[in-house]
């Protein structure tokens, strides 16, 4: 088998913190990769990515560079419809690697746009109703181009142990910054943010609680019923870098539900972030005002420029016949993932296996 290569502030004003004076970054990448921390109630805290993907991104190729198995010109192939793949494109372009991204229709006209000029070659696949969905497709095809292309390094994000590995740099930045975090609220889609984090910050915190926030249709938590529209989160394969065992709970929020909070964070807030944002601020504040004695961090992942045109959009929002309604009741306790229905639903996992929690074997 073929190795693969795979803020005018007032003077009597001070800030919370502040940057070093002066400080000069090396490039983009190592600008942006780390978040804002941003207090947004008592107990309440962002941490705001620009594009939160590009570092596990910048941390994949560095670890492949260091192990040798990433060489100058060296093709990079991944599956991506989205921020992974924008990370991964910046990070190509700098160090001169040739990218070709497998993706799927979510990949919008301005991403596809902004993938090019970064010098990625693009390829759409469909989802031909085979297993795994259109992530199962998009990664048969990167099979076909390995096999094709055997010198090539594929990230794989989905199980590459460097995705969840590459957060504990943020860990050390959040606990610099606030020091303990009691809840830690975060979407999940390949499980590298939440799981990655969540480990590094338990390194203070042992009981630190983790809360997962998926969407209906996804089988990341239980099995799928009906189309994921909301996308950036969830997923039609299980990754391996999902450490079912780091959750404490899990909540599964609607569409309507999560653009509403999407719109909610940037009126509110002035965040004009994603919907996977937004979905995650939905659980966060909610769990914040439950527990108002814990300190609570959210994980916003990418900003909002590449949604103007949908989440963002009233046009786009009529078309698709998706009308943004806030959920005022909260959670609906359920016991079993069948249970999930299609609006908010909230699970205690209690960092149980796949397999005790769904009472299913992990699909293959």
């Amino acid at each position: 088998m073929t190795e693969t290569r795979s803020i005018a502030q007032l003077p009597s004003v001070p800030p919370i913190s502040a940057s070093p004076a002066g400080e000069v970054y090396r490039s983009v990448v190592e600008a942006t990769e780390l978040p804002r921390i941003i207090r947004i109630t008592d107990n309440l805290y962002a941490a705001a990515f620009s594009l939160m993907k590009l570092l596990p991104a910048r941390y994949i190729i560095d670890r492949a560079e260091v192990a040798g198995v990433l060489t100058p010109g060296t093709p990079v192939i991944e599956t991506s419809s989205g921020s992974f793949g924008l990370g991964l494109a910046m990070v190509c372009r700098l160090r001169g690697y040739p990218l070709t991204i497998i993706g799927d229709s979510a990949i919008d006209d301005d991403l596809r746009n902004r993938l090019e000029l970064l010098g990625a070659r693009i390829e759409l696949v469909e989802d031909h109703g085979a297993p795994g969905g259109i992530q199962g497709a998009r990664l048969a095809r990167v099979a076909e181009l390995q096999r094709e292309f055997p010198e090539s390094f594929v990230p794989g994000q989905y199980d590459n142990p460097a995705n969840p590995a590459a957060y504990a740099m943020v860990g050390d930045f959040v606990t610099r910054t606030l020091g303990a975090v009691d809840c830690l609220v975060g979407s999940v889609g390949s499980g590298g943010s939440t799981c990655g984090l969540a480990a590094s910050l338990r390194l203070r915190e042992p009981s630190l609680h983790l809360v997962g926030v998926d969407t209906h249709g996804s089988v990341i938590f239980g099995p799928a019923e009906g189309r994921r529209v909301l996308r950036g989160l969830g997923n039609s394969i299980i990754p391996g870098n999902v450490e079912y065992t780091a959750y404490d709970e899990v909540h599964w929020v609607s569409p309507a539900e999560a653009f509403h909070a999407t719109h909610d964070l940037y009126r509110e807030n002035g965040l004009f972030m994603g919907p996977t944002s937004g979905a995650a601020f939905q659980v966060a504040s909610w769990w914040a005002r439950h527990n108002p004695y814990s300190t609570t961090l959210m994980l916003l992942p990418d900003e909002g420029y590449r949604y103007q045109s949908t989440v963002y959009s009233s046009s786009w929002l009529n078309e698709t016949g998706i009308v943004p309604v806030p959920n005022t009741a909260g959670p609906r306790l359920v016991e079993h993932p069948d249970e999930a229905g299609d609006t908010w639903s909230r699970l205690i996992w209690a960092r149980r296996s796949y397999e005790s929690a769904t009472d299913r074997e992990i699909p293959a």
